[in-house]
């Protein structure tokens, strides 16, 4: 006999408090129960209720009229990076990279259309990168991000593309589909992926990506630093390094590469578009 159909349980009012504290995600100023409400879609009264009982249990505090994710959000988000085992099974790894490159080394997993931090450790120099755990980047434009575009099943990623809003953060950004399709190609084919001042001015970064058991790449490492210390040769460097500490965590993970030997044992060319070739001009002397 066929398996009988799944029940699914939707509690109504727990998707409405869940997808309010999605919001406050993305507010690091708060909201006001109006603001909520307008990008919610629900009445104010509603949203008034639910703020409050928020509120009552910890998740957001209230400072004036502006609400802002509460103490209880910090710890459940505490917790849940606890328990995640590719932190745990990266930060060895993570902690070398950091001891050899004396950058910044992030390490990020995917969240829909975004690259979520859940590892950082800090260069050891005096001009440092602004970035925190927790936070997300886009995925089109950052070299952590772009890494996991490029690796995804080609049927996932051909959904996502188009629901991408390729906002233009530097003259660097990549700006169309097209675009962004010979990137992750050129990724694919070098075994790691770099932002070459596309997110941030002034800002480079080289990734790699990692595997899971199921050969899935659905997390990335990568080294950040300041454009003064990142000319191309060194970031060319520190791509071998940093895809060696990927595969290594790969490994652990259990994944293992296929018997065509791609996927994992990328040592490929290092070829930049010609775009960013332009913008390295005022480097050439680095070269």
């Amino acid at each position: 006999m066929p398996d009988p159909p799944k029940r699914t349980y939707r509690i109504t009012a727990l998707q409405r408090g869940l997808q309010l504290l999605q919001l406050f995600s993305q507010a690091p100023n708060g909201f006001t129960a109006k603001q909520v409400a307008e990008r919610s879609r629900l009445p104010v009264s509603t949203v008034h209720r639910f703020l409050a009982n928020l509120e009552s249990t910890g998740f957001l505090n209230c400072s004036g009229n502006v609400y802002h994710l509460g103490t209880a959000c910090f710890a459940i988000g505490q917790a849940a990076l606890a328990q995640l085992d590719i932190r745990r099974v990266s930060l060895p790894y993570l902690h070398e990279l950091n001891r050899q490159t004396r950058e910044t080394v992030h390490l990020t997993v995917r969240y829909g259309s975004s690259a979520v931090y859940v590892e950082k450790l800090d260069s050891t120099e005096q001009l440092r990168i602004f970035s925190r755990i927790g936070a997300s980047v886009p995925l089109y434009c950052t070299a952590v991000g772009k890494v996991m575009l490029a690796y995804m099943p080609e049927d996932q990623r051909r959904r996502l593309l188009p629901q991408l809003e390729l906002k233009r953060f530097t003259p660097n950004t990549i700006g169309s589909l097209q675009e962004l399709e010979v990137e992750l190609q050129r990724i694919r084919k070098n075994g790691y992926g770099c932002d070459l001042e596309e997110h941030e001015l002034h800002i480079r970064c080289v990734a790699a990506p990692v595997w899971d058991h199921a050969g899935l790449v659905n997390a990335s490492l990568s080294i950040t630093a300041p454009i003064v210390r990142m000319p191309v040769t060194r970031l060319r460097q520190l791509a071998a390094l940093i895809q060696t500490a990927g595969q290594q965590i790969s490994r652990e993970l259990g994944y293992r590469k296929n018997d065509d030997g791609k996927n994992d044992d990328h040592k490929g060319g290092e070829h930049f578009p010609l775009r960013k070739i332009q913008a390295e001009a005022s480097l050439a002397k680095d070269s």
